[in-house]
């Protein structure tokens, strides 16, 4: 049941592994933008702020359905306490911490100093890196042992549900 070797993935999981492009892809453009807060260039911050804003309510929608459907449904084999759910679980928060702190502080005060823009662009550096690697954990180990662990029965139930 949790062997190391190839798994193909069912629908659900495959639905959930696609929103990920799209997410790497735009943690990508913050990750560049930070740069460019570092080098002064123009008005990345701004942007950088509004991409971070559009980001969110993407990633929002991911976590929201990992964590209320996936991660419960793997819940009934693996227990509530410790393993692998939970440190998913608190990748999401340590990732959603780093830009709900970026957002409050922008939303609280719009005029920074180069220096400030610096440190506060740190915490989308942050969150990228937690969610690269967070991805990649997901891929790798999660959805591969879902995918081991579900009943044909429990597939099509979590395909049903990641597709509402």
């Amino acid at each position: 049941m949790f062997g190391n070797g190839p798994v193909t993935l069912s629908d659900g999981l495959n639905k959930l592994v696609s929103e990920h492009v799209p997410l790497r892809n735009s943690l990508e453009t913050l990750v560049s933008l930070c740069k460019q807060v570092e080098e002064e260039q123009g008005d990345s911050f701004e942007v950088l702020i509004k991409e971070v804003k559009e980001f969110t309510t993407n990633l929002d929608y991911h976590s929201e359905r990992e964590e209320t459907i996936l991660f419960r449904m793997m819940e009934v084999y693996l227990g509530k306490n410790g393993g692998p759910i939970a440190v998913m679980e608190y990748e999401h928060e340590e990732a959603h911490g780093f830009i709900n702190k970026f957002l409050k502080i922008v939303e609280d005060n719009p005029q920074f100093s180069r220096k400030e823009k610096i440190t506060h662009s740190n915490l989308i550096e942050n969150a990228y890196h937690t969610l690269i690697s967070h991805f990649g954990k997901e891929e790798q180990v999660l959805y591969p042992m879902a995918e081991r662990m579900f009943t044909e029965e429990e597939k099509e139930l979590l395909k049903q549900k990641v597709s509402e």
